[in-house]
């Protein structure tokens, strides 16, 4: 009997779990097995980072476990370290080999998706990597709301107005999805807080939004981009383009501009870039470090790979530009990931594979409670239909029943129930108290 193919997905996010999912629903009995790796045993919904950090959805909804969805396959907790392809091996590190003290091992595959995503992009700025807030996992999004509503207990407890005044001001760098709607989601949130403070008004805040570039939300068009600034600047966030960090030592984040604002908050989201792992594979990259691929989603000149998604540069037939590549977001990798999993299916089978082919419909962008704006179909969108669009796109995009269920009925309840606004930073640190205790004596009864 013909062995069953050793099929391995390096990556559980968009393109990887949606990939695994596909094939499982399809392969037949015992003609491939499939091993899903990803360092967490979950698959996060990005674009509802936002309002996790707002306190709308609770961050247990905006992640979807492997393990469950993924019953056929087996899900290994753990990264790849290199790939050697002409072995057909991947070298992978997991908690186990961390215990055991052993180092990585090797997992043989026939067939191999790279689906790894990508990292944030950081530039060489002096004080970034001290005093930089990350926008990219759930661990982020919640440590940020927890960090946003801690500044507003530091700056009504303090008398230093030195203090008050850099609890207060919040910087965010990056101009597109992650730091506009990351901005106004949080700063609705501090707003609405405020009114809990009694020394605390939504007047003492600075929100700075930094973009290097002439414009914010590009995927929106230039005309909606406008109306996005003009939204923000009329609720007092100063929205600075054409401007760079240059250094955020200190806790003083400069500007290109020659601005200082001494804060106690920055949000990073200029960019990403196509996860380490690539390099270490010895296929075919582009020069921003992405796969080359054909518009069947094959990694260019090589049998037996396939990408998509942040880490492959997939040729966009449907664009009048000849060398045009499909855009790195969400729209595209659901789309790529079934497309994949039907051409992997159809390589096992001997039968002929299709190109990937998707026009680019729109995008949709919150900005915060009630605010939006949208370019969808050549229509554009802005205030509450937007946002009302917004969330039924997403919630029709988010994968399964059960998580649809949960986050309708949390926006449902929010709506009828004022917000939650507690800090529960100490979660970052559970055995704090217990090591408090038992290091210094606090609580300690025999004393």
């Amino acid at each position: 009997m013909k062995e069953p193919a050793r099929i391995l997905v390096v990556g559980g996010g968009y393109v990887g779990m949606y990939t695994a999912l596909h094939l499982q629903r399809k392969l037949k009995r015992d003609e491939a097995r499939i091993v899903v790796l990803d360092p967490e045993p979950y698959m996060t919904y990005q674009p509802f980072l936002p309002e996790a950090a707002a306190g709308s959805i609770s961050p247990r909804h905006v992640v979807v476990p492997l393990r469950r969805v993924l019953g056929d396959c087996q899900v290994v907790i753990g990264e790849a370290r290199s790939i050697d392809h002409a072995k057909r091996t991947a070298t992978i590190t997991t908690l186990a080999t961390d215990e055991e003290g052993t180092g990585a091992v090797e997992l043989e595959y026939d067939e191999l998706v790279l689906a790894p995503g990508s990292v944030s992009r950081t530039l060489p700025i002096p004080g970034l990597a001290e005093y930089g807030i990350g926008f990219k996992t759930v661990e982020e999004a919640i440590g940020l709301r927890n960090h946003v509503l801690e500044q507003l207990d530091i700056a009504s407890s303090t008398r230093d107005p030195e203090v008050r005044d850099a609890a207060l001001t919040f910087v965010c760098v990056g101009g597109g999805y992650a730091g506009v709607e990351a901005l106004a989601e949080l700063e609705d949130m501090a707003r609405y807080a405020a009114r809990y403070y009694h020394n605390v008004s939504p007047e003492d805040m600075k929100w700075i939004l930094v973009e290097a570039t002439d414009r914010i939300l590009p995927e929106v068009g230039a005309e909606m981009g406008r109306y996005a600034v003009r939204e923000l600047r009329r609720r007092g966030i100063d929205v600075r383009m054409e401007t760079r960090l240059e250094s955020c030592e200190d806790r003083v984040a400069v500007l290109s501009d020659g601005s200082r604002f001494p804060t106690r908050t920055l949000v990073w989201t200029a960019g990403v870039k196509p996860h380490p792992v690539l390099a270490t594979t010895g296929l075919p990259l582009n020069g921003r470090g992405r796969l080359k691929c054909t518009a069947a989603l094959r990694v260019d000149g090589v049998e037996h790979v396939w990408a998509a998604g942040d880490a492959a540069a997939v040729p966009d037939v449907t664009s009048d530009e000849p060398d045009a590549l499909c855009a790195p977001n969400a729209q595209h990798a659901l789309r790529q990931a079934k497309v994949l999993a039907e051409n992997l299916l159809a390589s096992l089978r001997g039968e002929p594979v299709r190109e990937y082919e998707h026009k680019y419909v729109g995008s949709v962008a919150s900005l915060g409670l009630h605010k939006g704006v949208a370019h969808v179909y050549g229509r554009k969108l802005k205030g509450y239909p937007a946002w009302f669009m917004h969330r039924v796109y997403h919630l029709s995009r988010i994968p399964t029943f059960n998580r649809k269920a949960r986050v309708l009925a949390e926006w449902t309840l929010s709506g009828l129930f004022k917000r939650e606004i507690v800090s529960l930073g100490s979660l970052e640190n559970p055995r704090g108290e217990f090591e408090l205790a038992a290091g210094t004596g606090r609580h300690n009864e025999t004393t």
